[in-house]
């Protein structure tokens, strides 16, 4: 999941978005026009990766390689959403990976290597918590509850459904943390404290969230086999969309040293358009490049340009007519 509750957050709420609703369709066939470009880029490659598996894998150096054709500067902050099973076999696997990107940068102390680290299995108002929940009685419903707020942990792995990618580089020694139970970001290198700094509960994804800091600092995006249709920042855009609707959320947290269930209220996340957002950012922006990282296709994305792309444009969808 590339966002909280990727399930859960697409609610019938949204009524207030206008043409979001309207356009289902339409956001659904860009999503699977752009994955299908994302497979037919892995096929091109699929021989190479099969010999290289039996080799050991791609090598660091390779990789590394690969990062500075892509443009990845030293110095710079990075935020990767990945799919290694994309990049094909590595030998040493994510450690490697995570040590040839950070290479890339200039190190920790010149660069800043992000990832996302959500737990979108800590919640009680997802459709993924209605799926765990189905069919279970009130007493195995408490146990349930019961047995979610016992294994919480600020410091506990993020969600599989981040990847492997990301759990190495929030195991990584020297990797901070944001503070959030539900969207956490994790960070390695010079401004790692800057950007995990602060994580506001009601702020999931939002300016008071390392998204926002991401912003602020320029940072580019490393898409490694994702399509753009799961571009997290593209939530700051719809958040600067006047006044966004709102719904509850629950989910364990640490609040006075005490760890309990939690119940607030925040913007409510919903990716459903990403997919046609992507495709029209991609279109409008200059700077995104294109490459290889392993096997997998990359685009390189800088935050900002494709942020202020993807707010005029939904300014301009939402507009009265």
């Amino acid at each position: 999941m590339d966002t909280l509750e990727r399930a859960g957050t697409r609610t019938a709420g949204r009524t207030a978005t206008g043409t979001r609703t309207a356009t289902r369709t339409a956001a659904e066939s860009a999503r699977t026009a752009e994955s299908a470009r994302t497979a037919e880029a892995a096929q091109s490659t699929r021989t190479a990766g099969s010999a290289l598996a039996a080799d050991g894998g791609h090598q660091r150096a390779a990789l590394l390689g690969d990062l500075r054709r892509l443009g990845v500067l030293p110095g710079e902050v990075l935020l990767v959403q990945a799919s290694l099973r994309a990049l094909g076999p590595v030998a040493g696997g994510p450690a490697t990976v995570v040590g040839a990107l950070l290479e890339a940068l200039g190190g920790p102390e010149r660069g800043t290597l992000v990832a996302y680290t959500a737990t979108p299995e800590n919640s009680d108002t997802s459709r993924l918590a209605a799926r765990l929940t189905a069919g279970l009685s009130p007493a195995e419903l408490t146990a349930h509850r019961d047995r979610l707020r016992a294994a919480y942990r600020p410091d506990g792995p993020c969600s599989p459904t981040m990847g492997a990618l990301s759990e190495q580089i929030r195991t990584t020694p020297g990797a901070l943390r944001s503070a959030h139970p539900q969207t956490s970001f994790a960070a390695l290198g010079r401004y790692a404290a800057e950007v995990t700094a602060g994580h506001e509960l009601t702020s999931h994804l939002g300016e008071s969230s390392p998204l926002g800091r991401l912003y602020g600092l320029a940072a580019k995006v490393l898409m490694v086999g994702v399509p753009l249709s799961r571009f997290t920042a593209f939530h700051l855009a719809d958040l600067r969309q006047g006044d966004p609707p709102r719904r509850r959320y629950g989910c364990v947290a640490e609040v006075a040293g005490r760890t309990d269930w939690v119940s607030f209220e925040a913007p409510d996340l919903d990716d459903l358009h990403f997919g046609a957002l992507g495709e029209q950012v991609r279109r409008e922006a200059h700077g995104i490049r294109a490459g290889r990282l392993g096997d997998a296709h990359c685009l390189l994305v800088p935050i900002v340009e494709a942020v202020d792309v993807a707010t005029r444009v939904l300014r301009g969808s939402l507009a009265p007519h």
